[in-house]
């Protein structure tokens, strides 16, 4: 399920983000980020799925596994932003 990309008033490409607010490059987490709430997690599916970073750019600059950020995506596809609570991992399995 992709998302369409759009362009800003500043020439910046950005995607509808999980909270509904645009999403740029410069909005996505920080590269050295090590706690991964919810809204984080969603606004790096929602960039990859917008195409503003391809799959293997998101693993690296997060260090993340492809499988553990196809994980990511499952969750949201199945129980919304929910299923990336880690306190309710069992839950959602």
């Amino acid at each position: 399920m992709l998302q369409e990309q759009r362009i800003n008033s500043r020439g910046e490409k950005y995607v509808i983000g999980p909270t509904g607010a645009p999403l740029t490059l410069s909005d996505l987490p920080p590269a050295a980020t090590e706690r991964w709430v919810i809204r984080r997690k969603a606004e790096v599916v929602a960039a990859v799925r917008g195409g503003l970073l391809s799959l293997e750019e998101a693993c690296e600059r997060y260090r993340l596994t492809s499988e553990e950020f196809a994980g990511w995506q499952k969750s949201i596809e199945r129980h919304g932003l929910a299923g990336l609570r880690t306190t309710r991992l069992q839950q959602y399995r």
